[in-house]
């Protein structure tokens, strides 16, 4: 009975986390609060409890402050008009509408693989969406398909440095970081052919736009544009040596944002109250609160359940439930619940790559997916840019479906 209801109580937060239903004429219900309302349900249930709270605090702390940190980097980024500068850059090489989104695609591919899949969002979805209304003043249209580009880009993670959920997963099964790339390299690269290919399909109407002459002259970059594109370069660049090295990588955001403010207080004179505005606290209570969730399905038998699900599965079926599962309950609470699954279940190396492959693909089906998805939401929000969830989902889902069998083919074949 005790289980029945903790998996009710899911479905109905996930039915009000999607629906978000208008609760007065000025308040739409948040993610975070669907999500906090679940769980002081299954508190009342007696399914999560005060030391799930703490667990989740205590697994999640350096992660926010390094998200904290990226978000007030961006934020300076685009007040100083650094973003600007950028997307001029990548419109000056542009020769065509298409040829733009295809720049665009690949500067995502390569900027989440190096760097990581949540920092490549945050840094390019503004400067995107400020590219795009700088080159098409008049066609609002274009913003959601460039958008989507640039959240589409980050797939499969090709490096386990890539994306934070895959490197906690690679080490916790003892997989080296040359065993990782041999195996998900591959998969990788196939995966951002068939996204390519299926986004440049499902847009070709708005992308057959003729690209128009550029509006004006290019502006120089600023002494504040060169200092500060040079922090923001070296702390997400220290990213991947630190991960090598077993080192957290929250001092070096922080250090970054500590930096960044100061820059754009000396030259700009940054009014210190923007600094909480910077930070979508909404969306760190989100994931806060599902973590929570996890951890009480944890304890009702769920992680049970699913290992047993995945024993002598194939690759496919744990590549399927996985992404199913990420979805629902966000991508990072997935890979935990998976990684005591897959152990308690023998799994074998390739069901573990499955599972990353899933939690990779699986949040683009549903927003609540990954923190990048609700990253790029709010940022579209806060650029006036509407998508909404029926969108995300129908993209989402032409998408990932092709993207997911390609891969796991590719996978299951390697």
């Amino acid at each position: 009975m005790l289980e029945f209801a903790a998996y009710a109580t899911v479905v109905g937060t996930l039915g009000l986390v999607v629906s978000r239903p208008r609760l007065s004429k000025s308040y739409r219900l948040s993610p975070a609060a669907a999500a906090i309302f679940g769980g002081l349900l299954l508190a009342l249930f007696g399914v999560v409890h005060l030391r799930h709270v703490a667990e989740a605090a205590t697994n999640l702390w350096a992660p926010f402050v390094t998200i904290a940190a990226i978000m007030i980097m961006t934020h300076v980024a685009h007040r100083s008009g650094l973003l600007a500068w950028c997307a001029q850059e990548i419109e000056a090489r542009a020769s065509s509408t298409q040829r733009l989104f295809l720049m665009v695609y690949m500067l995502g591919v390569l900027t989440s693989t190096v760097l990581n899949n949540d920092a490549a969002i945050l840094l390019l979805t503004p400067i995107v969406l400020t590219l795009v209304k700088r080159r098409f003043p008049s066609r609002p249209e274009l913003l959601p398909p460039f958008a989507f580009a640039v959240f589409m880009s980050a797939g499969v993670a090709a490096l386990p440095v890539s994306n934070p959920m895959n490197m906690v997963v690679a080490e916790f099964s003892g997989i080296g970081f040359t065993e990782y790339v041999s195996r998900m390299a591959p998969v990788a690269v196939a995966g951002w052919l068939v996204a390519f290919v299926v986004l440049r399909l499902l847009f070709a109407r708005q992308l057959s736009t003729k690209l128009e002459p550029q509006p004006s002259a290019k502006v120089p970059p600023s002494t504040l544009h060169r200092r500060l594109l040079a922090v923001i370069l070296v702390v997400l660049g220290s990213y991947p040596l630190l991960a090598l090295l077993s080192a957290p990588i929250w001092p070096a955001a922080t250090a970054g944002a500590v930096v960044s403010l100061a820059l754009a207080r000396w030259h700009q004179g940054l009014p210190t109250r923007e600094l909480a505005a910077c930070v979508s606290w909404d969306t760190l209570a989100f994931l806060l609160a599902v973590l929570v969730i996890s951890l009480g399905l944890r304890d009702v038998g769920f992680v049970d359940r699913l290992a047993g699900a995945y024993h002598e599965a194939d690759v496919f079926t744990v590549g399927v439930m996985s992404a199913l599962g990420s979805a629902v309950l966000n991508n990072h609470p997935m890979s935990h619940l998976n990684m005591i699954a897959l152990e308690s279940a023998s799994a074998p190396r390739s069901a573990i790559f499955a599972a990353l492959v899933g939690g990779d693909l699986g949040p683009r089906l549903l927003p609540m997916g990954s923190l990048a998805g609700l990253l790029w939401l709010e940022m579209l929000r806060r650029a006036e840019v509407k998508v909404g969830v029926g969108t995300f989902i129908r993209v989402g889902v032409l998408v990932a479906v092709p993207t997911m069998a390609v891969s796991l083919a590719i996978l299951a074949a390697n």
